[in-house]
Order: structure tokens, then sequence, then C-alpha cells
């Protein structure tokens, strides 16, 4: 994609970008990356290792979160079943499965960096998020930068500040411990405090780091795409609050500091890269998602249940 990403952009949004949630126009909408066709072969081939399918509940019951496989439908019947549930996919790392994605992610980190202050980009990823309608995603954060492109279909997005009581530091050290973002408090009156936008195809959505959001969708198939980086102040971040839930949660310490810098962030630099070589936050996230169902092919929108203790 040779031409601008954006449609809409003035000086405003280079204020605003990092501050406060910014919607912005886009044309992603309109490429074939997108279209079904695409879509359906990108499913039928991608590693079982880098998706994720997710089971919700109604708005209205309590929250349920079940991960499951795909199995052997192709990729429009996986399509035309979560039309018919209530589930979504996430094709992880889609950047790293197919060249075209790399190259539109790099087309749009390049933008954002012409655009705003954003300093260099040190990591990044993409994923194609599909869902069904009235479907939701469950109040949480993120720990990198990023942003929600609407391609298909219509979605409330739900952001909230990332300060008490929406997001306190122990929230965030249990997401870095767990790997598991919805392990967060929510209460139905955070909604008064919330920006509420609904996004429509050819609409993103930037909000500033760590900021909790949740999703419903509208009743209509959506399709998505989500963009997020690391930057040298983000990746501090990420470690200064791993050391931080390392010192509360495993050794009752009680943080003082959340610097970025200085003796005290370099010191809790050289306690989280000890705790990330020792495989200890690898082995405690493998056991948090267990698979329990698969799709059903003779019945779209549906799920067969797996035995724990068959698998």
């Amino acid at each position: 994609m040779s031409e601008a990403i954006f449609t809409s952009w003035d000086a405003r949004h280079k204020s605003l970008w990092g501050n406060q949630p910014v919607r912005l126009q886009h044309r992603l909408h309109t490429s074939p990356l997108f279209s079904d066709g695409t879509l359906a072969e990108l499913i039928e081939n991608y590693p079982r290792s880098s998706y994720s399918i997710v089971l919700v509940g109604e708005r209205s019951s309590k929250k349920l979160w079940r991960e499951g496989d795909i199995g052997d439908l192709t990729g429009a019947q996986v399509i035309e079943a979560i039309a018919a549930g209530r589930m979504w996919l996430n094709l992880r790392g889609v950047h790293k499965v197919d060249k075209r994605y790399t190259e539109l992610l790099n087309h749009i980190l390049d933008e954002f960096r012409a655009r705003t202050d954003m300093p260099p980009v040190l990591a990044r990823n993409a994923g194609i998020l599909i869902s069904s309608p009235n479907a939701q995603v469950y109040y949480h954060c993120d720990l990198p930068g990023q942003s929600l492109w609407q391609i298909r279909g219509t979605k409330r997005v739900y952001v909230y500040p990332p300060v008490a009581p929406f997001l306190t530091p122990e929230q965030l050290e249990r997401i870095i411990l767990s790997g598991v973002e919805v392990d967060m408090d929510y209460a139905p009156w955070y909604d008064e405090h919330a920006a509420v936008v609904d996004l429509n195809p050819g609409e993103m959505l930037h909000w500033p780091l760590n900021s909790p959001h949740r999703v419903d969708n509208h009743d209509c198939l959506n399709i998505s795409l989500t963009t997020e980086y690391w930057t040298d102040p983000i990746r501090r971040t990420a470690m200064m609050n791993c050391a931080n839930a390392v010192l509360r949660h495993k050794l009752g310490i009680t943080p003082r500091s959340y610097a970025i810098s200085g003796p005290s962030f370099w010191l809790k630099a050289l306690l989280q890269a000890g705790v990330k070589r020792s495989g200890v936050l690898k082995q405690q996230r493998a056991t948090a998602r267990p698979i329990t169902f698969r799709l059903d092919p003779a019945r779209p929108g549906t799920v067969i249940n797996i035995a724990q203790d068959a698998r």
C-alpha cells in the first residue's frame, strides 16, 4: 500500500496522541487483504500455536472465557461458525505468517512515527480479530502500545483512564505474572468515566498506554486489525512493572518506585531479566488457558467439548 493509510489527520491529533483516545479514518477496509477469500485461506494455513478461538458468554451472564480449536473446518466454515456463534478468533502475529501483513504493519508504524512524536519502534505485532455478532471482549488492558482498526461490522469500544480505580499497579502486575489480560476488577459504574466510541468500517482507535478497555459488538460479524508496538519507554515501563510484580507477589515486598530511569530502575531491570531467563513466568503462563472445545462442523456456531483427561 503506497498511499497514505489515514484519510483524516490534523494538528490536534498529534497533541492528543498517547494522551487521550483518538479516533481516525483509514482506508484498510478497502484492502483485498481483508476479503472473505483471503481471510479464509489465511485461516486454513495458520499455525496452531499462533491463533486463539475464545468462547464468551451472554452480556448479562457471568464472565465466560473458554479457549478452543477450529478442528478440521475450512476457513470459510470457521467464519460461518463465528458469524453464527458467540466467540472470537484472534490470528496472532499475522505479520510473521504472511509477508503482505508485514509490509502493512511496517507502513502503519512508519506513518505513526511520521505524524507523531513516537520514539523508534523496537518491536511490533499485528493480529486479525474475527468476532461474532453481539460478542464481547471483557474489561482488560494490554502491555504494549495498541490501536484497533475496524474493517467490517461495528463495535462499541469503552476506554477507561489508566489510573486507579480503573487500573491499579497490583492489577497490572497480576497480568504480567499470569499472562491473562482479563484478570481485572470491573464495576458497571466505571462506564460513566469511559470514552465510548462506536467504531465503524474505515475507523481506527488509539488509546494511552495500558488504558483498560472492553468491547461490545453490534449485531453483526466483526473483522478488525490490532496493531501493537514497543518503544524504549514502553519497554522500560514493562520491565519496571515486571520487577515490581516479582517484589510484591513473590517476595512480599511493596514496591516504592515506578521510575523507568535511574539506579532503582536498573536494579529492577536486572531482577526482571533474571526472572525472564529462569523461565518461571513462561511456565506459569503455559497452564493458564487450557483448550476445552473444538468447533462443531455439523452445527455452525456450536462447539464440542473436549474432555481434559482425554487429551
